[in-house]
């Protein structure tokens, strides 16, 4: 055939690709939205560890332990000093010479160790006719050298360096309060999200029954007028349909009370954000226990890890820190020392460095005494307090494993009720079809089953705050901080 023939066909295939699609098609794309993603308990943990105010607050807490520990080291930093003393004086031996003026100018550093001792050195320059004894170089010149040694009672163990290691445990200690506060913010977020879930889950089924009463009212209106039925069937239809009404206002108040309350775990520019109605998912089909060996890992991986235990442990450290000073303060003082002449009349006669060996012995040492008594008497509460935490946590994981199997078994019988109360609501409604009963049996079968799927949604959501508190139990939010990115997608309009 001539490639003449295929002429027409091509040109009419273009006019027909060229042509634009229907205005109903292109709206239909237009329209056309992805549905929104449903929210999740780790999503609302990772904006918790991101913004909430609770637990940004809780962080400052490093700030005032790195803010301790500078404060304790600042005990031991250098001190740069320079001291001018001068002294006039008439000499008795040769009073001839008049009044003269001498003295020395000194340029020093002193510092301290956290052992106890105590440190100087640096140079002094005499001014006027000054004899230097000791350690005298260049013109009217001398080093000075310094120290204070404690040999006894404030040896390694002193205030200062006690202070010192409190400070090294205030990090520790702030990391605890940020565990328990995370903790318990994703126990409570957690267990209001699924109370948010549950109240929008139960304003589906009230406006189901609404729907359901309105259709049937409309229905039993239009056989009454017909005569197949008694006005007073009408009557009781529109009474049902006011009461689901009034059962599914009182059910949105509860929505919108939930809503707010999950709001306050949901902040972004240092304000709530009320989560969208359309993102509560549906509860999870799959519930699961932990197997015994699990659990036994747990409980013994709770004691080392929950916040509590932890701040027992780090308080126990801090008496013993005041144990160890008031054990030390019952040594006799022992200090030797040697210094420099910083009295100018001194350096004037000749003296140019003095030494001392002092000696003191408390007898009754009554104050060391009783710090030991009191830092000792709380060593022993803290070991028991730490037998009863240890015990309370071990409750903890038992009460969330009671919590986990109770409601994973009222979520099966509540289906079954469920399932049985649907039963007789679909023969129900068979019976009212044929005449057989009235509208009031046909809306107690109804509220029954309503009434049963309402236990099955709280059930439900009770296996889901049990999980919760079994993750709060065992410390498990409070060894790991997720670095995860909220999921920020919204659905288009």
């Amino acid at each position: 055939m001539n490639s003449s023939h295929y002429l027409p066909v091509v040109l009419l295939l273009g006019t027909i690709g060229l042509c634009p699609l229907p205005a109903s098609a292109g709206e239909t794309m237009k329209s056309k939205s992805l549905p929104p993603i449903p929210l999740s308990v780790e999503e609302i943990h990772a904006w918790i560890d991101r913004t909430h105010p609770l637990l940004r607050g809780a962080g400052t807490e490093k700030v005032m332990a790195r803010g301790k520990m500078l404060k304790a080291l600042g005990a031991f930093e250098p001190t740069l000093i320079n001291d001018t003393e001068l002294e006039r004086f008439i000499k008795s031996s040769d009073p001839g010479k008049g009044t003269q003026t001498v003295g020395f100018n000194d340029t020093l550093v002193e510092a301290r160790h956290p052992w106890g001792f105590r440190y100087s050195a640096g140079m002094r320059q005499a001014i006027g006719d000054a004899t230097i004894p000791d350690l005298s170089f260049g013109n009217n010149q001398q080093v000075l050298l310094g120290g204070f040694f404690p040999l006894l009672k404030g040896l390694m163990v002193n205030p200062e360096s006690a202070e010192l290691q409190r400070s090294e445990l205030a990090n520790p200690r702030a990391e605890v309060q940020i565990s328990q506060t995370r903790q318990d913010l994703f126990l409570a977020a957690a267990t209001q999200f699924w109370d948010w879930v549950t109240a929008v889950k139960l304003a589906e089924v009230q406006r189901r029954a609404v729907g359901v009463a309105e259709d049937r009212f409309r229905q039993v209106e239009g056989r009454a007028k017909a005569g197949a039925v008694a006005p007073l069937d009408v009557v009781e239809a529109n009474q049902e349909v006011q009461r689901r009404r009034e059962v599914a206002i009182a059910v949105q108040r509860l929505v919108e009370q939930e809503q707010l309350k999950l709001s306050m775990f949901l902040w972004d520019n240092n304000a709530s954000v009320t989560p969208p109605l359309d993102r509560a998912p549906d509860f999870p089909a799959h519930m699961l226990v932990p197997a015994p060996d699990t659990i036994q890992a747990h409980k013994l991986q709770a004691k080392v890890d929950r916040p509590e235990i932890k701040e027992i442990g780090i308080e126990a450290k801090l008496n013993n820190i005041d144990l160890e000073l008031a054990k030390n303060n019952l040594l006799p003082s022992l200090d030797a020392e040697a210094a420099p002449a910083r009295a100018p009349e001194k350096f004037v006669l000749g003296l140019g460095y003095r030494f001392g060996l002092e000696l003191k012995i408390p007898i009754l040492q009554r104050k060391s005494r009783g710090e030991i008594l009191e830092a000792q008497g709380k060593a022993d509460r803290f070991v028991l307090m730490q037998q009863f935490r240890e015990q309370q946590v071990l409750v903890d994981v038992d009460n969330a494993l009671s919590a986990i199997e109770r409601a994973k078994e009222r979520v099966a019988a509540a289906a079954e009720s469920l399932r049985l109360a649907k039963t007789l609501e679909e023969g129900e409604r068979f019976r009212f079809s044929l005449g057989a009963t009235s509208v009031l049996f046909v809306n107690l079968r109804e509220r029954n089953s309503v009434d049963s799927e309402s236990q099955v949604i709280r059930a439900k959501a009770d296996y889901q705050k049990s999980q919760a508190l079994y993750q709060w139990a065992i410390g498990a939010w409070a060894r790991t901080t997720p670095f995860v990115t909220p999921v920020t997608y919204r659905a288009r309009d």
